[in-house]
């Protein structure tokens, strides 16, 4: 029988990806979307398939982590066998802003959605397998590399939600008998990546500053050092967790770390332009407490799951750099030909 699947966060870059990669493998996938008064359903636009035309399904429905109600009643509607967690407040500068919020809905949401699955699975007397996306970010302080051994230390609102989220999932694992999987994933980047993250930050802002459109970048910490890797590689990791005979928790990463200032050497480097003339530290983009370096160790995910990268640093960037390229080099035309005004700031938002 055909599988189905039920993603939280489906409108953001990793629900884009696990939706393709598991319309692809033949499943029926539902998605949970906040309302919002402008459309912001792009990134899985061209996956819409007309439901009275027989082929690949995606069906959405409106919900949200801070409502428990709509999450039992999306829960026995769809009836799924799989349930991808992916919704976030996940920016973790704007997590000092609005602390409460990010609490209630990384953490807490977390907690209504496993509340939810528990209720329905022993209702319904079935089996679902879930999946809690984690974050490196939960390490925080704790020194590179860092595995599943490796002791939490969050250093932000948004980290220490997500290691609520974490142990909500593993005591009901313990507690309940249920399936359920955390996926501690390394920062993932791509071109559908918001472009108020770092790396969708600084290779938008090679494409316009090579198309003249903005002079200057503005950044926080360029000592800061990532693990960064594909968000389409790291979904298939998502699905394998569930196929797996008994559920686990495991860390997901190339083993590689670069600064953001090599991010930034990297990206410019594409269109043959110097970072050092282009890019500008400003203080106000620092974080109140920062996380200094995460490079994760993956060994498990290998021996277990099978599971490797395929996308290195360098073709990441290479492809989000040319991405953005030809994102600006429409925004120019557009501007020239006088249907976009001249915009009064660059696009510098460092957070």
């Amino acid at each position: 029988m055909t599988k189905r699947a039920l993603i939280t966060g489906i409108t953001g870059q990793d629900g884009a990806y696990l939706s393709e990669f598991l319309l692809h493998k033949g499943y029926d996938v539902h998605g949970l979307m906040r309302r919002a008064s402008l459309f912001n359903t792009d990134r899985i636009d061209h996956l819409y398939h007309d439901p009275h035309v027989s082929g690949e399904k995606l069906t959405l429905h409106y919900g949200d982590l801070a409502d428990g109600t709509a999450l039992r009643r999306v829960l026995e509607n769809v009836e799924p066998d799989e349930v991808y967690n992916l919704a976030a407040q996940s920016h973790v500068k704007v997590s000092f802003e609005v602390p409460e919020y990010t609490a209630d809905v990384v953490a807490l949401g977390t907690l209504r959605l496993l509340e939810a699955v528990r209720d329905h699975a022993a209702k319904r007397s079935r089996t679902l397998r879930y999946y809690q996306a984690g974050s490196s970010e939960m390490f925080g302080s704790s020194p590179p590399p860092q595995s599943e051994l490796t002791p939490f230390r969050p250093r932000s609102p948004y980290a220490a939600s997500k290691a609520a989220a974490h142990w909500y999932a593993v005591n009901y694992r313990e507690a309940y008998g249920l399936f359920i999987c955390n996926g501690i994933l390394f920062n993932h980047e791509s071109p559908r990546r918001g472009e108020t993250f770092v790396t969708r930050k600084v290779t938008r802002a090679v494409g316009r500053i090579k198309e003249g459109l903005q002079e200057k970048l503005y950044l926080g910490n360029l000592d800061a050092r990532r693990d960064w890797g594909f968000a389409g590689d790291y979904v298939e990791a998502m699905w394998l967790m569930l196929q797996q005979d008994a559920p686990d928790d495991y860390v997901v990463a190339t083993g590689e770390s670069h600064t953001v200032r090599e991010l930034c050497e990297a990206a410019f480097a594409e269109v043959g332009l110097d970072w050092r003339r282009h890019v500008e530290m400003d203080p106000r983009y620092l974080r109140p407490t920062e996380v200094d370096a995460l490079e994760g160790d993956a060994a498990k995910a290998r021996k277990r799951l099978d599971w490797r990268p395929r996308v290195p640093f360098r073709a990441l960037v290479k492809m989000m750099v040319e991405h953005d390229l030809d994102l600006a080099q429409r925004e120019g035309t557009l501007r020239k030909a006088g249907y976009i005004e001249p915009a009064r700031g660059a696009a510098t938002d460092g957070r």
